[in-house]
């Protein structure tokens, strides 16, 4: 099965792998040293002058500032001088909690253990990625069987010093002979296209540039394959312009990228994307259209077979989505929400494409249709059931042919394969389990465990339950609660909220070396399943945008207010979490109700919902948000933009805003925005601190070593902030200029 619509494009727009889930490498883990429950250091900061402008903005008869507009500007020498200012207060601040050190030895401790992705299988080899532990990137490797010696493929450690290149998408030919992969720098959505010879081990000199939200696609003689790109943008705008005009392209194999054809482009609709694959058979190129992030898209096709042949028009209503699943000839199946919002599978065949001839081959359940894959003549059917997966096996003709069983309540991937395969692999992982690698064979109908990992704790130490409260309007919301097993619930535990809530994008069960250490410091680790999200289908994620976008922050503070009130926690121990789409739900929830929590964590955020569409791909989030620029959706941003609802004189709780100096999705100027306001507003003695990462982006390829950096600060700040980071050392009182 090739890559289904809407997440080999659209799912970069989306944040989504990138920014929106917890931090989904793995591990194990004793407990740490105990921590000293100390208050920590209040006294005042001398936080970097933040200079503020007399920038005013007309919208719709209202007038609206924005004195910070000097800082969307990251390259300038003013904004340079506050970004280091900035960087030497919060690394001065935090350098002196004596938990730090510990904290970081503990998740350097259990991240070191071998891991492996779900094997790919192609001509006579099989494709796997591997990390070792500490390695930067993880390294493609390939082997002639299962039981066979891996053979290194290709690692992504050798291309830089740092670790800060990353692989993004590969594709094999069906021979297995030729590798297409993309290469990132330090974070960024921009890649490069590069083709390696698998027998010798050595690139040939093809190099495809300006590519950014696809991958690429082999033809099925392996003599070229299909890629989107954008023009090349202006010098000084790579990391901020807009981007527009997408544009899918054929690239011969051998050839400069010069020549390369022009498959399809839209001069009047700059916004549409279009993501090309080759079937399975070799016989058609399908076009995913997709607008930005919209949960809808189209379908076109070409018959590769027929050199005449020109782009078809086959799905062409904005009504819905539809992921391909496979083709048997010009025999369609696609998974799709048309008057399914939890979804279905129907089967269309291109000689009479007509609705009222499609087929429903797997009708909607009362679970959550999540992906659909066509392997050994049989459809495996991966579902959520309230936020968790499951797994059927369907017949063609739709008949039920038996479930997985699964170990609990958590996630699987994979499940991909050809139609004429006999095995498939997938990856099982929950809050409390390390992912672990299946072969499933689909003769017998037995799966067993391929790869294992090694870690370091014993998840028997540890429990998840499912818990469910009401929000504001009477909704019923999931939550899913981890920690150590005999935790006392008085109000004291240190609680970490997660969420996201939005583009459709379900928190599912995944194991994370970050949150296992917090939960071996006695702390609760809480994910709210919102909406907006995707977890019960297009209904719960419609639930949760544009004008009904104030649902998601009134789950969020639902779920805080449950924990308190069944003294699982108390406002001074509870902190919340979230990225990017998650980041603006914490800038949202902690500016509503800023009593509510002892410490907010707002990572690579939206938080100026008035001018996010102006930046790189942010345009392509109206679908979820709406426009400044339509005047009803307006008042709705502008009541919850976080950075026009900071309020001078406010006590705020203690904040570790978190960005990148690399981040071309959600460009660092809205954290460095919200930062300075909040700074300035603060009428309390919490620290408001911002971390910029150098050399990274929105999350994408973010090396080990700076993950492990990073949340052994988040998790060191939050832990100071509520009296538990060890003996006290006193705060900086002034700001380190450089």
């Amino acid at each position: 099965m090739k890559t289904p619509a809407l997440t080999a494009v659209a799912c970069a727009l989306w944040f989504t792998h990138c920014g929106h889930a917890p931090v989904r490498a793995e591990a194990p883990a004793p407990a740490a040293p105990p921590a000293s429950a100390e208050t920590p250091a209040s006294a005042r900061l001398a936080y970097p002058s933040a200079r503020q402008d007399d920038v005013v903005d007309d919208y719709h008869g209202t007038r609206v500032a924005d004195p910070y507009r000097w800082l969307e500007d990251p390259d300038s020498p003013e904004s340079r001088q506050w970004i280091a200012a900035e960087n030497a207060l919060t690394f001065g601040y935090l350098e002196k909690i004596p938990l730090r050190e510990r904290l970081k030895q503990r998740m350097t401790e259990l991240w070191d253990y071998e891991r492996f992705t779900v094997p790919w299988h192609r001509g006579s080899r099989y494709f796997y990625f591997r990390n070792n532990g500490l390695q930067s990137q993880a390294v493609l490797y390939m082997a002639d069987t299962l039981a066979a010696e891996p053979r290194l493929l290709l690692d992504p450690n050798t291309l830089s010093a740092d670790g800060t290149v990353a692989l993004s998408g590969v594709d094999v030919t069906e021979d297995g002979n030729l590798l297409a992969y993309g290469v990132a720098s330090a974070g960024s959505d921009w890649k490069e296209l590069r083709v390696r010879d698998v027998r010798t081990g050595k690139d040939l000199p093809d190099v495809i540039k300006w590519v950014k939200f696809s991958d690429a696609s082999w033809t099925a003689d392996g003599k070229g394959f299909f890629y989107s790109r954008y023009d090349e943008p202006k010098t000084g705008e790579e990391l901020r312009g807009a981007n527009y005009y997408q544009k899918l392209y054929f690239h011969t194999l051998g050839t400069p990228q010069s020549q390369d054809a022009l498959v399809y482009e839209r001069k009047d609709q700059k916004e549409w994307g279009f993501g090309g694959f080759v079937t399975d058979d070799g016989r058609y190129l399908v076009i995913n259209v997709t607008h930005g992030t919209e949960q809808k898209n189209l379908v076109f096709f070409k018959d590769l077979k027929n050199p005449k042949a020109q782009v078809t028009e086959l799905l062409r209503e904005w009504n819905a989505q539809y992921d391909y699943v496979a083709n048997d000839g010009p025999l369609f199946w696609f998974r799709t929400d048309l008057n399914a919002p939890r979804g279905r599978v129907v089967a269309i065949d291109l000689r009479k494409p007509a609705p009222k001839d499609w087929k429903e081959v797997i009708p909607q359940g009362e679970a959550t249709l999540s992906s659909v894959s066509l392997v050994n003549e049989q459809f495996l059917v991966n579902e959520m059931k309230d936020a968790h997966s499951r797994v059927r096996r369907v017949s063609r003709d739709g008949k039920p042919l038996g479930e997985l069983s699964l170990p609990g309540l958590g996630s699987v991937s994979g499940l991909q394969g050809r139609r004429q395969d006999t095995e498939t692999f997938y990856s099982y992982t929950s809050y409390t389990t390390p992912t672990t690698i299946y072969r499933f064979d689909l003769k017998t109908g037995e799966s067993q465990a391929f790869k294992s990992p090694q870690v370091k704790f014993n998840p028997a130490d540890y429990e998840t339950e499912q818990v469910f409260f009401t929000s504001k309007d009477g909704t019923r919301v999931p939550m899913f609660l981890s920690h150590k097993k005999g935790l006392k619930w008085d109000g004291t535990t240190p609680t970490l909220l997660y969420g996201y809530g939005g583009f459709n994008v379900p928190l599912t069960p995944g194991f994370s070396v970050a949150n296992l250490v917090w939960m071996e410091q006695g702390g609760l680790y809480a994910v709210a399943n919102l909406r907006g999200g995707g977890e019960y289908g297009s209904q719960w994620h419609e639930a949760g945008t544009k004008l009904r976008k104030q649902n998601v922050f009134d789950d969020f503070i639902g779920a805080a207010e449950w924990l308190i009130a069944r003294k699982y926690t108390s406002p001074q121990r509870l902190a919340i979490l979230g990225r990017s789409n998650g980041g603006l739900l914490v800038g949202a929830a902690v500016t509503q109700r800023p009593e509510l929590f002892g410490v907010a964590l707002p990572g690579v955020g939206v938080l100026d919902m008035l001018r996010f569409h102006k930046f790189t791909i942010g345009w392509a989030w109206t679908s979820d948000y709406g426009s400044s620029e339509n005047a009803e959706e307006f008042k709705a941003l502008h009541a919850y933009s976080p950075l026009h609802q900071v309020k001078p004189g406010t006590r705020y709780p203690a904040m570790m805003v978190h960005t990148a100096d690399h981040d071309d999705r959600v460009v660092p100027g809205h954290s460095f925005k919200f930062t300075a306001a909040v700074q300035a507003a603060q009428a309390g003695d919490a620290p408001v601190l911002i971390r910029i990462e150098t050399k990274a982006g929105h999350g994408a390829g973010k090396p080990t070593g700076k993950i492990i950096e990073e949340y052994s600060d988040l998790w060191t700040f939050t832990l100071d902030q509520m009296g538990l980071g060890g003996a006290k050392a006193s705060a900086p009182t002034t700001s380190a200029a450089p």
